[in-house]
């Protein structure tokens, strides 16, 4: 029997949470860590992340995308609400490895945007939706969960969650992508020279190993959910 306050409890069902635990650790050490080691090593060229961004940028006609500074550590990112690219401050002013590899990765988002590239379309639609799910679904399990007469209330909530869990599936490929186009972007201009290039590589694909931790634990998460529920009915 599964108590109202299964949440609150131990549960058999958390296993299906592990690997995904372990993975997700696994990601954010390999990040912090290639981050880290790459952000100490400088790109003979010299060029710094928002040099390569705006470079970049102009490159591909996106003149009018300003760069700003943003606060904390890796929290790159293009915004396509605002259309602008912001960077860290390690990020704007560094001539890193791992500077110029973030820098063009977020010129990667940009260039998606103003392409039109279709999971990015995508992922802008969904977002909405999976950001109210990501935070509504829990209310609705959890009373779902205390009161058995509102069991319904826990099928919207997987619902919900599940939109969260489709936003991240689409998010794979977007981030992929923007990975490829900026080792491509930073080669083909010679921002990076000889070994560089796998130092750039390393860290891209460390900062993509997250985005799958993080659906990974969304999958595991909802699969968890609706084995509570059938156990419930």
């Amino acid at each position: 029997m599964l108590y109202p306050y299964g949440f609150l409890r131990f549960d058999p069902t958390m296993i299906i949470l592990l690997p995904a635990i372990v993975l997700t650790l696994y990601a954010q050490g390999k990040v912090k860590s290639n981050f880290a080691k790459y952000l100490r090593v400088s790109t003979r060229k010299g060029y710094t992340g928002a040099q390569v961004a705006r470079l970049l940028l102009n490159q591909h006609g996106l003149q009018a995308i300003p760069i700003e500074v943003s606060r904390g550590q890796l929290s790159d990112h293009y915004d396509p609400t605002q259309r602008v690219l912001r960077l860290s401050g390690e990020v704007y002013q560094g001539s890193s490895i791992a500077s110029v590899s973030v820098a063009a990765h977020e010129v990667g988002h940009a260039i998606q945007h103003a392409k039109g590239y279709i999971p990015l379309s995508l992922r802008n639609m969904v977002f909405p939706i999976a950001r109210f799910g990501s935070s509504a679904a829990w209310v609705f399990i959890m009373v779902g969960l205390l009161i058995p007469t509102l069991g319904g209330l826990m099928d919207i909530g997987i619902l919900l969650f599940g939109a969260a869990v489709a936003f991240q599936l689409i998010t794979l490929p977007v981030e992929f992508n923007a990975s490829s186009r900026a080792l491509r972007l930073l080669n083909t201009n010679g921002l990076i020279v000889g070994d560089e290039a796998k130092g750039a590589q390393k860290v891209l694909r460390a900062a993509a190993l997250t985005y799958v931790a993080a659906m990974a634990s969304g999958i595991a998460q909802l699969l968890r959910l609706i084995l509570i529920r059938n156990r419930r009915r």
